[in-house]
């Protein structure tokens, strides 16, 4: 009879942790498709440009800390250290999904509280050159998406954790493997992102906010991350990290 009881406990457990793995990430989802409209400003309430008032110098102080609480949450739970001080608390299957949970609810606070500056940094009027920022915008979006399927979409956003919980079956590590993009620089998903944030015909107050905030915590949070990668793949990432550029393709010669 305990056995019984104990099997069905187990499967109520799994299937716990599966639907609360789901719901992180639909709930990553949908933070996601917003924050597409947020910076491009389509079909969303709120946008970047649009958004709650407040007098400029105030606006730019809320602005910069919402995006400063964004940034600590998603790059301090993110670091080896406070991962094992969290698996004291949180269980390994449901740690990354947490993750996303975080991460998604200080998006989605970065959305509900942002201030609009609304005074023009740059205008452009010529309907070709609007076109082409679009189509820019456009890949820097779709290289974010395809960066995180390229090394492991489901891995990223805690579903493949959950997977392995309802099989009963532990995850094996992948080691380090440079796939697609992956091969031309070392952080290519980072670099949709620039693309896509700097990539607007019409640069307000608000969006230059917006844009050099997240790029200083790109290019701050990129050598942490590095260093984690280093201390856990060891020498094939270090010799990775001296043949592929970090964000720029193309290599920059330097005077001699």
């Amino acid at each position: 009879m305990s056995t019984v009881v104990d099997g069905r406990r187990s499967v109520a457990v799994r299937s716990a942790a599966v639907l609360y793995g789901v719901v992180c990430y639909m709930a990553f989802v949908v933070v996601f498709g917003y924050a597409i409209g947020f910076v491009t400003g389509a079909l969303v309430p709120r946008s970047v440009d649009s958004a709650l008032t407040a007098p400029v110098a105030q606006a730019v102080v809320i602005d910069v800390a919402l995006l400063t609480v964004f940034a600590l949450q998603h790059s301090v739970m993110a670091r080896p250290g406070f991962k094992r001080w969290w698996a004291r608390y949180v269980p390994a299957a449901i740690e990354r999904s947490t993750y996303v949970l975080f991460s998604s609810a200080a998006l989605a606070l970065v959305f509900w509280q942002w201030r609009e500056i609304g005074t023009t940094v740059w205008q452009v009027d010529s309907e070709p050159v609007r076109l082409v920022l679009a189509v820019l915008a456009g890949v820097g979006w779709v290289t974010v998406v395809a960066s995180t399927f390229m090394i492991d979409h489901f891995e990223m956003f805690g579903l493949r954790q959950i997977l392995h919980v309802w099989r009963a079956k532990p995850m094996s590590g992948k080691g380090f493997r440079m796939v697609l993009l992956y091969r031309l620089i070392r952080h290519p998903l980072y670099l949709g992102f620039l693309i896509a944030f700097w990539s607007t015909p019409t640069m307000t107050g608000g969006h230059l906010v917006f844009a050099a905030t997240t790029t200083v915590y790109i290019l701050v949070a990129v050598r942490f991350e590095e260093r984690d990668l280093a201390a856990e793949l060891g020498d094939p990432y270090r010799r990775y990290r001296q043949r592929v550029p970090m964000l720029c393709p193309f290599p920059v010669r330097r005077a001699q």
